[in-house]
């Protein structure tokens, strides 16, 4: 099977139960993502899959055949420049002890790019996405996205 992370085809031959957490973190030597509670609730193995956030503890490494997956090692720019956002997480002291702060940073890119989806298309947490948009789904994209704005000179987009 061939996983495409960070922009790179890598071709594995995996264990049909081994989940994308376990592919990224044994056979590629991507240790950013973190396994935390391993039941998809704490967010330390948060993922960029297509885009969009992804639990990767939860995944099956095998269905994944083709997808783009970005870790928060592949954040930063091609020129080795941090992503904004983790640009403020330094500047604003968004970390505690550093665990979780690489799931955080790549759930808070896919909810900006979420975010950026048309009003009618709600943002999504965990499952179904509420009816109508909880406040929190909706706001919390916006303090991110200004804080980001107000942090970091790059103009790199996300």
């Amino acid at each position: 099977m061939t996983l495409r992370v960070n922009g790179v085809h890598h071709d594995l031959d995996l264990d049909h139960r081994v989940t994308l957490l376990d592919a990224l973190r044994e056979h590629l030597d991507l240790t950013g993502a973190k396994k935390g509670c391993d039941h998809g609730q704490c967010g330390a193995c948060t993922v960029l899959l297509d885009g969009r956030r992804a639990n990767s503890c939860l995944l099956l490494a095998v269905a994944l055949d083709g997808c783009e997956i970005t870790t928060v090692e592949g954040l930063a720019g091609p020129d080795g420049a941090l992503h904004p956002l983790q640009h403020a997480f330094m500047e604003h002291d968004a970390f505690q002890c550093g665990y979780c702060t690489p799931g955080r940073l790549c759930s808070a890119v896919g909810a900006l790019r979420e975010a950026r989806r048309p009003p009618h298309q709600p943002v999504i947490h965990g499952g179904a996405a509420p009816r109508p948009p909880h406040r929190r789904c909706v706001s919390g994209p916006g303090a991110l996205s200004r804080c980001c704005r107000g942090s970091s000179s790059s103009s790199r987009p996300s």
